[in-house]
């Protein structure tokens, strides 16, 4: 299995109701995903965050499914109302378990 997370850093004109859109869009991934064993997404409350807000966690069945998550249509949706809303860095982890 893999777990891929995501940590996303938005600029200050970006609002707590886009934060939490974006939350919402990376939920909904989960029925449009094969693959996916669990999927969370939530807003970072920890006060060590070094400014990343939103966290996307996901636990793919392998390699495999991870490969195909990246193109997937939805995916590229998501990725786009993220630039739109003001993302300005994003970490990417992948590791197998």
């Amino acid at each position: 299995m893999i777990d891929h997370i995501v940590l996303v850093k938005f600029g200050e004109a970006t609002t707590q109701e886009q934060l939490q859109e974006v939350v919402d869009r990376f939920k909904a991934l989960r029925s449009h995903l094969t693959g996916v064993v669990d999927l969370q997404a939530g807003l970072n409350f920890s006060e060590k965050n070094k400014g990343y807000q939103v966290v996307l966690s996901v636990r793919f069945e392998d390699r495999a499914a991870l490969e195909a998550y990246g193109p997937n249509p939805q995916h590229q949706a998501v990725a786009a109302f993220i630039r739109e809303v003001g993302r300005e860095d994003s970490l990417i982890v992948d590791i197998e378990i």
